[in-house]
């Protein structure tokens, strides 16, 4: 169903240059005068956005207050938003989940979560976000499935950040500051605003020896946005970004006495899989903007993002620090989105086209000579595999004033995905395959006085199958599972009812949202093996299904009183459904396996026997909670202003304790950390010290439990991958402005 290949797209892609996006603040308010309403909801651009006659949960975070955050990862940032976790590894680099969806076993997968900037979709190669912090203007995080606006991989919502604009940048800005672990950062900051347009030029670098050993990194980056008005009512932006990142491991450590013990151990029988990362990323666009009337809008969009990713992995056993393979990944996303919006006094309506066209290169060669199986000479290739994926979509927002206070919202994307598969080193691996999806929402916003509202709404998302997973499958010592060219695309359908107000509580101003929900995970991708099998008959299938129940409960003060607090909670039972098929893999020992587990032979061609090279058990995880899914989630900060230009700021950053696997065994205690932020701001310059984890708390940043690591025969806490939390850290910094 659903076809609409590029040839039929030709009308359409005419119609789609009606894309468009929000109306100018001074238009908004005459709108709202005359009493017209307006479509809320973009893929392009968020600086006119509003809560107001939202139907779904959302969390905003102002640019204003990520830089007075001083935060060393976005994850201090995003914890801020009932209904997010993270998975913080080291750095600046982690991975995003919300509302309990978390899709990576491992590097590369997508994560569930649509990541857009500036209109970009983004996707890194290493399947984690890295983001410049010093470049923020908004974040929003949109929850629940949100395909109906982003398509693809939005399982369970949406982080939408737009960078900093020229016009707020005028003049110039210098910063610099250190702090614990060796960390530095220094940044420049140019802009102009005119008459005819305004912008401004980025640099900044941050460095770190960091905790773990081989864990140093640096991040530059130089971005910019130049803005030209082309007439009273239409103007063009272009932006740009150029990063280059180089970090170490990751801090991985196997078991919890090396996490008590030794948790930065040198042994290099330590060092993650994959190390030494090179990454160069590129991001440029440009936005055409055109208010059409007092009530419409048309907005066009163009963009390329490239990653240019290379490492090494697969540490070999004779020598931990020799690896077998250099890794050259390039990656470009390529894509033109546009809409068009306008406003009546009960009808609103929004239409846009989503055309993106990616490829993404992998060349994998042998660093050393190897033997067996995958005998090669250094150079010889790996991998060397080429993907085409096309996007071509459709997608519109309707929203209805039905009386005085009701309001209904309805969306609907189509989604056209084609993958081409090409193995340079084995055509047998080639493939095609299509997918057609169909996204919605529906949602409504009841007004039950001018400043409190009920919303409730249903909505979809999906994320398509892998090349991996439909035509190549995964074939190594440690994980072997076969393609499945009939995967169905996994899909969520998200439902929730909430409601938000402005009051007050104990004399101060209140903004409160709470929502309930219910979200379900239909068709899971993972091996029938488990994660990272061994097993010779494991294929990629939809394995299972999940289902996650919560409340969300957000409350914020105005932070410019002489006190003022913030509380974000989470209450979340995220459990399987249905995963009937869930095999546990463990090393034989003495050429068996132990009580409950079946060993899995292949032929010894040496010795002309069978062996037993792997001992398999297989749960029933339904009923199970999803690992690293904690059931509480609380964090609360207090603002302090002892006088007009300073600022305290105390948080407090609590989860309850959570499983590290699908089969619920080894489960991983909770923790409570407290920090301080102080802000000195004056009109030319500015001063900052916080200190982190300030009762030097000992807990995991991440910890993941796939089978029997340590190859003792038995699984257990000794076989856990765990990243440990360096603890107390201290840092400082001044900003100067002329």
């Amino acid at each position: 169903m659903f076809e609409f290949r590029q040839s039929r797209l030709a009308s359409a892609v005419s119609a789609a240059m009606l894309g468009g996006v929000m109306l100018s603040g001074t238009q908004v308010a005459t709108a709202e005068d005359l009493g017209i309403i307006q479509v809320e909801s973009t893929t392009i651009d968020d600086r006119f956005d509003s809560k107001r006659g939202e139907p779904s949960n959302i969390g905003v975070v102002r640019g204003e207050e990520v830089d007075a955050a001083h935060a060393e990862n976005i994850q201090q940032i995003l914890q801020q938003i009932p209904g997010v976790t993270t998975e913080v590894q080291s750095g600046d680099s982690l991975k995003i989940h919300i509302r309990g969806v978390e899709n990576q076993v491992y590097m590369g997968e997508k994560p569930g979560v649509a990541v857009v900037i500036d209109g970009v979709p983004v996707f890194e190669r290493t399947g984690r976000v890295n983001i410049d912090l010093d470049n923020i203007e908004s974040i929003k995080v949109v929850k629940g499935g949100a395909s109906y606006l982003f398509g693809d991989d939005a399982l369970s919502g949406a982080v939408i950040i737009t960078t900093k604009r020229g016009a707020d940048k005028a003049g110039y800005l210098v910063q610099a500051e250190g702090g614990s672990f060796g960390h530095q950062k220094g940044l420049a900051r140019a802009g102009f605003a005119g008459e005819k347009a305004n912008g401004h030029v980025q640099v900044s670098s941050r460095q770190t020896d960091g905790y773990y050993d081989d864990s140093a990194s640096q991040a530059d980056y130089l971005n910019g946005k130049l803005q030209y008005y082309l007439s009273d009512t239409s103007d063009l932006t272009f932006g740009f970004e150029r990063s280059n990142r180089e970090k170490g491991s990751h801090g991985n450590v196997k078991g919890v006495t090396a996490a008590e013990e030794d948790p930065k151990s040198e042994d290099p029988s330590y060092n993650d899989y994959a190390n030494h990362f090179d990454v160069d990323l590129s991001k440029y666009f440009l936005t055409y903007s055109n208010d059409i009337g007092e009530a419409s809008n048309w907005m066009v969009n163009a963009y390329q993002f490239t990653d240019d990713t290379e490492f090494v992995t697969a540490p070999t056993d004779d020598d931990p620090e020799v690896y077998t393979y250099d890794n050259d990944y390039h990656q470009v996303q390529r894509g033109v989105k546009s809409e068009f919006r306008t406003g009546g006094e009960t009808v609103a309506w929004m239409a846009g086209v989503d055309l993106r066209d990616n490829l993404y290169q992998n060349r994998d060669t042998f660093r050393i000579e190897t033997t067996g199986w995958n005998a090669a000479l250094p150079g010889d290739p790996a991998n060397f595999n080429d993907t085409d994926e096309k996007v071509q979509a459709l997608y519109g927002e309707v929203k209805m004033q039905a009386t005085e206070r009701l309001t209904f919202t309805t969306n609907g994307r189509v989604d056209r995905i084609e993958l081409e598969y090409e193995d340079k080193l084995d055509s047998e691996l080639n493939g095609e395959k299509d997918f057609d999806v169909f996204s919605w929402r529906l949602g409504g916003n009841y007004s039950l006085r001018p400043n409190m509202d009920l919303y409730a709404n249903a909505s979809t998302g999906f994320r398509a199958p892998s090349p991996e997973q439909l035509f190549v499958g995964s074939n190594s010592p440690s994980h072997k599972t076969a393609p499945n060219p009939d995967l169905d695309p996994e899909t969520t359908i998200n439902r929730e009812i909430g409601f938000r107000t402005k009051t007050s509580w104990l004399g101060l101003p209140v903004d409160l949202d709470a929502a309930i929900f219910q979200l379900d995970r239909y068709d899971h991708i993972q091996s029938t093996g488990g994660q990272y099998s061994t097993s010779t008959d494991a294929v990629y299938d939809n394995v299972g299904d999940f289902r996650s129940r919560g409340l969300e409960l957000s409350l914020l003060t105005d932070p410019s009183r002489k006190l003022s607090m913030d509380i974000a909670y989470t209450y979340l039972d995220s459990t399987y459904t249905k995963y009937d098929d869930y095999h546990l893999r463990v090393e034989p020992v003495g050429g068996s396996c132990s009580s409950g587990f079946t060993g899995i032979t292949e032929y010894n061609y040496r010795t002309g026997t069978m062996e037993v090279v792997a001992c398999d058990k297989t749960y029933d995880n339904a009923g199970n909670s999803v690992p690293r899914v904690p059931e509480h989630h609380a964090n609360l900060r207090l603002l302090y202003r002892p006088a007009s230009k300073w600022l305290l700021t105390g948080e407090m950053d609590a989860i309850s304790s959570y499983y590290a696997d699908e089969i619920n065994q080894e489960k991983i205690d909770g923790h409570e950390v407290f920090n301080l932020l102080l802000n000195y701001d004056a009109k030319d310059w500015s001063f900052f010290a916080r200190v982190d984890n300030v009762m030097d708390e000992r807990f995991y940043n991440t910890v993941r439990g796939t089978g029997d690591g340590n190859e003792d025969g038995v699984y257990d806490e000794e076989d856990l991958s765990i990243v440990v939390n360096p603890g107390r850290a201290y840092y400082a910094g001044v900003s100067l402005r002329f």
